[in-house]
């Protein structure tokens, strides 16, 4: 009786540890394209893949939403007061399979030409 539940245990303690290492591991992409800030807390990067959601007014924004600005670039487009888009590139982790952004660990602006002249991009 002890020797089977040894076993169980046993196999118990390997099934385990091989669903934990069979898990996906969400590595950090570099994003390039528009990042809009078309309203207060709402943010967006629009690259050759779609359009991801960084924040949403009313939700919790990503971990590291802090990090990103459109004023820091030196060129942006102001569309709604203080508000508008630029050019970037953003070092993110994704939920590809909700076009989320869910975390940023850095990025920069980039002239807005860099944008403008990528054919895999939308037109602004």
């Amino acid at each position: 009786m002890i020797r089977v539940m040894k076993r169980s245990l046993l196999m118990l303690a390997i099934i385990s540890f091989i669903s934990v290492i069979a898990l996906p591991v969400k590595a950090t992409e570099t994003r390039c394209g528009w990042l809009q800030n078309p309203t207060p807390k709402n943010w967006y990067l629009k690259d050759r893949d779609g359009t991801w959601t960084i924040s949403q007014q009313g939700k919790s924004p990503p971990k590291g939403m802090d990090t990103i600005s459109i004023s820091d670039g030196k060129e942006v487009v102001l569309t709604n007061g203080n508000h508008g888009y630029n050019c970037a590139c953003l070092n993110v982790v994704v939920d590809s399979s909700r076009m989320r952004i869910i975390t940023i660990q850095g990025g920069e602006a980039l002239p807005l030409s860099t944008c403008r002249e990528d054919p895999n991009l939308p037109k602004e």
